[in-house]
């Protein structure tokens, strides 16, 4: 079974609010309507992260839908932070909504208010179903997708130079940051005074 096909559904990227003591967040990927009258939201959160065991908690969350605008920072504070130990809102622009949860100031397109009616427990995660009490389009900027943070934001990973030296006498080629100063050619046993760098 080949599970890179899950890659192909597509998927968008969302900042998930919640509030208890101070307001909170995290990064979701799973946010699915699944009917239009009543409009219900599926929501998929993983039960480690703070923002999961808050909306267990007060039945309520809002849904930024991020823009293709949001840099990599955005997913450092809500992804790579926990709440825990983190204030994810602390000098980051932000508004409460109707139902007192924030709404990120920039790099939102839209903002979904939604109230918990059941949930299932799915080992590692909690989905929620929520029924819609707000709704608001912010801009016209596109929504990011998953795809999109992987071709475009998420930075991608340096190749490291390795830097080479090659004997003038065999053309042995070592890789490395520096020749050691003891090295010997292990081809034509000449010392590290016959290689150069290229």
């Amino acid at each position: 079974m080949d599970l890179t096909t899950l890659f192909k559904i597509h998927y968008g990227l969302f900042v998930l609010t919640t509030k208890d003591e101070r307001h909170n967040g995290c990064i979701v990927n799973t946010v699915a309507q699944l009917t239009d009258t009543p409009a219900r939201i599926a929501v998929t959160v993983n039960k480690a992260n703070l923002t999961c065991q808050t909306a267990l908690k007060t039945g309520i969350m809002n849904i930024n839908v991020l823009s293709e605008a949001a840099p990599f920072s955005v997913f450092e504070r809500f992804g790579f932070k926990s709440g825990r130990d983190t204030d994810k809102f602390e000098d980051f622009g932000f508004y409460t909504s109707d139902n007192g949860l924030a709404v990120l100031k920039e790099y939102v397109c839209a903002v979904i208010s939604l109230e918990v009616e059941s949930t299932i427990d799915l080992d590692t995660h909690i989905l929620f179903v929520c029924k819609l009490t707000d709704a608001k389009i912010i801009n016209d900027e596109e929504p990011m997708t998953y795809a999109y943070y992987h071709k475009n934001v998420k930075p991608k990973p340096q190749k490291a130079e390795k830097k080479s030296f090659v004997c003038k006498i065999c053309g042995y080629v070592y890789e490395g940051d520096a020749l050691p100063e003891d090295f010997i050619c292990p081809w034509c046993k000449h010392g590290a005074a016959d290689f150069e760098e290229q």
